[in-house]
């Protein structure tokens, strides 16, 4: 075990101490934190401005587009062709709107001629109005009424409730426990594959470069081989600590920087809103919305609380490490047997196969998680890391996760023995071309 120790202890400090990790390890949270960031900053700050001259021979629409704090229409008495032209030689306009005469039963005809881009929030607002208008155009021709149309809308929103096995219900959240579950899988994909490949890298170089052979003379084979696993396993998990440490502390703070920045616009733009809705929403109908809004908002917030996050976040450092634990034993058992990584290839699909099969299942699980093949993909030890991961935040019952871990440590003993076998047959094995059959006579080897 004294030799396990200075294996690990010599692959831990020889990796944390690498350039590449330090870079990644601060790189990884930046760009965490820029994907939440960035796309809230881009659209407190983004404006589409836009000045659109409107030709409208259907004399339907003049006086019913209205303008927005960014759009502004204008309605000018020449032709097309002279709106065109005015367009192209003032730097006031940015498009022209051509609605044509037949537009009622014609309504794909209409036109957005520009010479500035308009931008994609421009567009909507002009389809969405002239929709709304032609349907109470239509309505109103047929001696519909529009108020009775809109008095039978409904908006529906189902309460999901849960019972446990003593009857306690608790509130939950279909599409959030959809969300976190498929996150963990989709890392714990990813840092089996990252940290799983840099075992085998990590065995064909020492091979190739013959320290090996100074190696093995001091230890056995399968001590080198667990030391190596291990250490590895222990930057991953130092890195994914540090991820996490370092991506809370950049979203706070850039959390706060908006804030703080949009802070002397708030007052404006909580009364913009609130002027905006009252002529947008009838009365009555503006106490029932904000009721309804708030009431998702309160049952979002109740659901997180339901979500047992401890739960899974210990799960997912055992099936982080578990799984890694499995499929590194495998890689360090195909890097042993090759001589360089291109060799490598032809014995990669089999360890694959099998976490490639439980991503892809991961979506049809996530759609029933409680189902008999969700229920044996997360028992088997070859899927359970992910597929487990997508279960648990819809709620597992204890006896299940419980039977999933300990099958998970009993295949990594498993798998580890087998990988051994190879291992050391392997290791000290050069310029040989390695096939299926030289690999099972090596299990075979006592």
């Amino acid at each position: 075990m004294n030799k396990i120790g200075l294996i690990i202890q010599r692959e831990y400090l020889t990796r944390v101490r690498k350039k590449s990790f330090i870079v990644m390890t601060i790189l990884g949270p930046i760009l965490m934190a820029a994907l939440m960031i960035v796309p809230v900053w881009m659209a407190m700050n983004d404006e589409d401005e836009a000045n659109i001259l409107v030709i409208d021979d259907s004399f339907l629409f003049t006086e019913r587009m209205t303008d927005t704090e960014n759009i502004h229409f204008f309605f000018p008495e020449v032709g097309l062709d002279s709106a065109k032209s005015q367009m192209v030689a003032s730097d006031d306009f940015d498009a022209v709107l051509y609605i044509h005469k037949n537009i009622m039963s014609s309504p794909s005809g209409i036109q957005l001629i520009y010479d500035k881009q308009p931008g994609i929030s421009v567009i909507r607002y002009i389809e969405n109005t002239i929709e709304n208008d032609i349907e109470k155009f239509k309505l109103a021709k047929s001696g519909i009424d529009q108020a009775t149309i809109e008095s039978a809308k409904t908006n529906i929103r189902l309460v999901t409730t849960k019972l446990d096995e003593v009857g306690a219900e608790s509130k939950s959240n279909t599409e959030l426990s959809m969300i976190v579950g498929m996150f963990s899988g989709i890392l714990i994909y990813m840092f089996i594959f990252l940290y799983g490949v840099q075992v085998m890298r990590g065995v064909i170089e020492e091979k190739t470069s013959r320290i090996i052979e100074v190696i093995i003379s001091s230890v056995k084979p399968f001590e080198l081989m667990m030391g190596k696993i291990v250490g590895i396993a222990l930057v991953g998990l130092t890195q994914f600590l540090l991820w996490i440490a370092l991506s809370t502390m950049f979203v706070s703070g850039g959390k706060a920087l908006i804030q703080d920045h949009f802070a002397k616009d708030a007052p404006t733009s909580i009364e913009q809103a609130v002027n905006s809705t009252e002529q947008l929403v009838p009365e009555g109908e503006e106490a029932v919305s904000a009721e309804l809004n708030q009431e998702a908002i309160d049952e979002v917030f109740a659901s997180m609380q339901q979500i047992d996050f401890p739960i899974i976040l210990f799960s997912f450092l055992f099936y982080f490490l578990g799984g890694y634990l499995i499929y590194s034993a495998l890689f360090a058992a195909v890097g042993s047997a090759v001589d360089n990584e291109a060799d490598s290839q032809q014995f990669m699909l089999p360890i694959t196969a099998p976490i490639i099969f439980s991503f892809v299942m991961a979506q049809v699980v996530i759609n029933n998680p409680e189902s008999p093949m969700s229920f044996w993909l997360s028992i088997i030890p070859f899927t359970s890391p992910i597929i487990m991961m997508v279960r648990i935040p819809f709620g597992v019952p204890y006896w299940e996760l419980g039977l999933s871990m300990a099958l998970l440590i009993i295949g990594f003993i498993g798998t580890t023995w087998l990988a051994g076998r190879i291992y050391r047959t392997g290791i000290l094995m050069y310029g040989k071309k390695i096939s299926y059959k030289e690999l099972w006579k090596w299990l075979r080897y006592h």
